[in-house]
């Protein structure tokens, strides 16, 4: 599954997207950010959650951080990540790979506001060493996806990172 699932994906829905596999791994957002040549705010990173009974994917920019409120306002309760072996359970993809596309599973996707500040993102392509260049917004169409805000404010990140 993984890789080829996602391709698989673009293949079938958007076959103008090249999905990319690079030597460098791009397992985190930095590795991302650099094997690709973009600013880590503009990797989108998917992050698999757990609210109450219910698993779902928030995509967000690679600098953003949930904010814990919002999360719980929006979603009605308090999220925790999955463990490693659950995301690639759910997803198909391993931790550092994980995506919106190509999924084995069915799952809600969000995308946070924190993306529209971008033209174009990098989301990996499910594995630690693929992506693809695509714009918030077609990434939103073609998975489904609700725009939602539950990031905190950078200004409010980085006041909390300094207290």
């Amino acid at each position: 599954m993984s890789l080829e699932s996602v391709q698989a994906f673009f293949a079938e829905h958007a076959p103008d997207i090249e999905v990319l596999v690079t030597e460098a791994s791009s397992a985190t957002v930095l590795e991302a950010a650099a094997a690709h040549n973009v600013t880590p705010a503009q990797i989108a990173k998917t992050l698999s959650l757990r609210v109450g009974g219910q698993i779902l994917l928030v995509v967000t920019s690679g600098e953003a951080r949930l904010d814990n409120r919002k999360v719980k306002e929006h979603f009605g309760g308090k999220a925790s990540m999955l463990g490693a072996d659950e995301v690639e359970t759910v997803t198909g993809h391993p931790v550092g790979g994980v995506c919106p596309f190509g999924l084995a599973t069915a799952l809600p996707v969000y995308c946070d506001v924190s993306l529209k500040a971008f033209d174009e993102v990098v989301p990996a392509a499910g594995s630690r060493n693929s992506a693809l260049r695509i714009s918030p917004q077609r990434m939103a169409d073609l998975t489904g996806a609700r725009w939602i805000d539950v990031c905190k404010e950078p200004a409010q990140d980085a006041a909390a990172a300094g207290a």
